[in-house]
């Protein structure tokens, strides 16, 4: 009796094999790829795991690359995003699709945006990856609309609240959580300086922000 107590526990040990922390890749342009600096969004998220003793369930990465549009993201996906193993994937696009038409003349067109967009979350679903979608923040910091771009922004981002009811994806929308914050922060109405640092890219008090609200939604 004591051999077979003896080889069941032996077996046990052998057979045990540690739980896999659960690996979160952030998908997306400039305002991603600066979040992997020491005072981005990435590493404020990677710092709070280890302050709160959950970095052993979860990893976080970077997948971002300045200027990139939704079809960058789209043929990139397999090298930069899949080859990582995902669980769970944060899309964070959109912005140069909208800022690019006046920046460089090129952009990304509505019905062209939303076809890539589809498919790449058919995608990651095929894979089992969870998906949390965001919608872009801003480019310019006014809180009365009369930024240049906040027309197409808006419908951008209604897209993308869209395909996330459709597809049961999660979402950060981040349009809406950045002009509310800019009313309750922005009594004067400026371009930038609030959240960003330029109106479109973040400055630390935008990241700290922006760590929260990415924390709650990736991280469960």
């Amino acid at each position: 009796m004591k051999k077979i107590i003896l080889l069941l526990t032996v077996f046990s040990l052998f057979s045990f094999t540690a739980k896999k922390p659960v690996n979160v890749v952030f998908f997306g342009d400039s305002i991603t790829e600066y979040a992997v600096q020491p005072k981005g969004f990435i590493s404020l998220i990677q710092q709070r795991l280890k302050d709160e003793h959950a970095d052993a369930d979860y990893t976080v990465q970077g997948a971002g690359i300045g200027g990139d549009k939704i079809y960058d993201l789209y043929l990139r996906y397999e090298e930069d995003v899949l080859a990582k193993k995902p669980d769970v994937v944060v899309m964070w696009v959109g912005v140069n699709d909208v800022w690019h038409k006046r920046l460089a003349g090129t952009g990304t067109d509505y019905n062209k945006f939303g076809r890539f967009y589809t498919a790449l979350i058919k995608k990651m679903q095929s894979k089992n990856i969870r998906v949390v979608l965001c919608t872009p923040a801003s480019i310019g910091e006014k809180t009365d609309y009369s930024n240049e771009l906040d027309g197409d922004l808006n419908k951008y981002s209604q897209y993308i609240r869209e395909m996330a009811k459709q597809y049961n994806c999660g979402l950060v929308d981040f349009r809406t959580l950045f002009h509310e914050y800019g009313l309750k922060n922005n009594p004067e109405n400026k371009e930038n300086g609030i959240l960003t640092k330029d109106g479109v890219h973040l400055n630390d008090e935008g990241n700290k922000y922006v760590a929260d609200l990415m924390y709650k939604a990736a991280i469960k």
